[in-house]
């Protein structure tokens, strides 16, 4: 937890409960929902104050002979009551829906900012975190926003209102309530920093247990083929443990700060009770007020009580709004720029690296690409080759500015991408990526995800051009078949398929294949090569491979060593010249290939 602990740090200058404004930009769009929770707040406060006094009115009414007069004072404490009954429910419904409109605004803000982060930000922070954040710490707010924070505020309400009306009762009595509220601050205010601490301890251990149990779980298959079930579920259980440990000694903390509390306030209120009573026996007050002077006495000490406890919640709260806020104001290494320059129309799909030299954030000293440079003109089909760790797949990822390269430039007919807004330009291009990602959802919408407004026809008609029909016709629902988180439900090569008839869909004037048939067999692979060679005729198309097979009758091949273009050429012209392809292709292609 050396990373948990590293976040504690950074954090120790910002406990504090004004974290909490942090929320404001997510509750000002409803003022007016704001002001009518605090009216209904104030409302039942206010009623809650008057109830005592109707109380005196009828406990002192009991020694009048005037039964009419005392049947109005029940009706009117009745009346009182029934008030105090709407005002709670209007502020309950009030703060409540408040709370949760808030919550969902600010899930949604901290995904569409999760959502759009480069793959640089994803080195530092692990999604299962992010996720934690998202669920865990919300709820959190949500409690404060849609309960917390009004009963502080009633309670605030009544203590204030409480006190002043304690002294009109009483002044003698009161003052020696008064000399309590001392004994409660003290430890409210030392145990409330050390609750605060505990607190935002506790919420990292959630989140960090969090990510433990999504990446064993997004990796199960690997875990279970290696046997390492045993040491995943250690891994988290260590985790889970040290989040309970951590709550536990929240938990004593607050339960500690309770006991302590309402022990001095309420010891204090038996002193003060046994001092009036011998005031009502000396005929300096009535029994009523006596009654309306413990009716305050017990709403001043229940309001305090309630004060400290919610003291704690607000802290976890803080903790939470200001982890919340991180991920909202996380700053990108990617960026789109104030003033984008438009792609031009339509888009012809060149593609030019000037000098680029690339460094990954999480590997600063080593140059995955080193003064690159190439230009691919509009409907050429590159292939770029090399041993692993060459820099093909950066390639890739900086043609869709994942990443921005450390010194050089990349641009697209002719427009530097980093002065083009990303999503501009990315809509110019197919991407199958070598890990093809397939949703929780149908076969039919994992292709339509290529181009959403695509219809029934034309995602059949994608999924033919990618050899796919055959195998997706034949599953139980055929297109409509649930192919489950993941796609557990399909093989690595029916996977590929999908992903690619998905780039097919798309239809744009850019396709990047990155090892795109490395799952398929050779059938399979005879059909997809087909189909990609049907497909780059019109558009610029970009081919990283292993399998040299599958690059053979590409326009040009470029051939990466240790992120640098050592050669290119034709498959034929790079066989003839020797080198690192040809040595390739000798332990790749069979000695019928060498013939030929």
């Amino acid at each position: 937890m050396a990373r948990g602990s590293t976040t504690l740090e950074e954090r120790d200058k910002s406990r504090r409960v004004g974290a909490l404004a942090g929320l404001w930009p997510f509750m000002a769009p409803y003022k007016a929902m704001i002001a009518a929770a605090i009216g209904a707040l104030i409302l039942t406060a206010c009623v809650s104050l008057i109830l005592p006094l109707a109380v005196r009115r009828v406990v002192d009414g009991f020694e009048t002979s005037a039964a009419e007069l005392l049947d109005s004072y029940f009706m009117a404490a009745l009346g009182i009551a029934g008030l105090l009954a709407v005002g709670t429910g209007l502020r309950y419904y009030l703060v409540t829906r408040l709370g949760e409109r808030v919550v969902a605004d600010i899930r949604k803000a901290v995904f569409d900012r999760m959502i759009g982060m480069s793959p640089s930000f994803y080195e530092n922070i692990m999604t299962g975190e992010v996720l934690s954040r998202i669920t865990t710490d919300t709820t959190l707010i949500l409690s404060v926003i849609g309960s917390s924070v009004s009963i502080a505020l009633r309670n605030l309400l009544i203590l204030l209102g409480g006190l002043v009306l304690l002294f009109l009762t009483s002044a003698k009595l009161s003052a020696m309530v008064l000399l309590i509220v001392p004994a409660v601050i003290i430890p409210i205010v030392v145990l409330g920093r050390r609750l605060r601490s505990l607190s935002r301890e506790n919420q990292d251990w959630i989140a960090a247990s969090s990510g433990s149990a999504s990446e064993a779980l997004l990796s199960v298959q690997t875990v279970q083929a290696f046997t390492n079930e045993i040491g995943s579920t250690s891994a988290f259980a260590n985790v889970t443990e040290q989040s309970f440990n951590s709550a536990k000694k929240r938990i004593l903390t607050r339960a500690a700060m309770t006991v302590i509390v309402i022990a001095l306030i309420f010891s204090g209120v038996v002193g003060v009770l046994w001092i009036g009573a011998r005031d009502v026996r000396a005929d300096l007050m009535s029994v009523g007020e006596l009654v309306q002077f413990v009716i305050y006495a017990v709403m001043v000490a229940g309001s305090v009580g309630a004060l400290s406890e919610i003291w704690g919640e607000l802290q976890r709260a803080a903790g939470a709004t200001e982890r919340l806020v991180e991920l909202l104001n996380a700053q990108d290494a990617v960026s789109d720029p104030a003033h984008p320059v438009p792609l031009p129309t339509p888009a012809d799909g060149a593609i030019s690296f000037r000098d680029v030299t690339f460094h990954y954030p999480a590997r600063p000293e080593t140059a995955a690409l080193n003064g690159v440079s190439i230009e691919i003109p509009a409907g050429e089909t590159v292939a770029i080759v090399g041993p692993s760790g060459a820099g093909k797949s950066t390639i890739i990822q900086l043609i869709l500015r994942f990443y921005d390269p450390t010194s050089g430039s990349i641009s697209i007919d002719g427009v530097n991408i980093a002065d083009m807004k990303r999503s501009d330009f990315r809509r110019a291009i197919s991407l199958v990526p070598q890990d093809p990602v397939i949703f929780a959802d149908t076969a039919r919408e994992n292709i339509r995800f290529g181009r959403p407004d695509a219809t029934d026809a034309q995602v059949e008609s994608a999924a033919r051009a990618a050899a796919a029909h055959e195998f997706l016709t034949a599953l139980p629902k055929g297109y409509d078949t649930y192919v489950g988180e993941r796609g557990v439900m399909l093989s690595g090569g029916q996977k590929q398929r999908i992903a690619l008839a998905r780039a097919i869909l798309r239809d744009a004037p850019i396709l990047l294949l990155d090892e795109a048939t490395s799952a398929l067999d050779a059938e399979s692979e005879r059909a997809v090569q087909s189909a990609v060679e049907s497909l780059s005729r019109d558009r610029t198309t970009l081919i990283v491979a292993h399998r040299l097979a599958t690059v053979k009758k590409a326009d040009r091949i470029l051939v990466f060593d240790e992120g640098r273009v050592v050669a290119a050429g034709t498959h034929a012209e790079l066989v003839a010249e020797g080198g690192l392809y040809a040595r390739l292709a000798r332990l790749q292609f069979t000695e019928g290939m060498a013939a030929e």
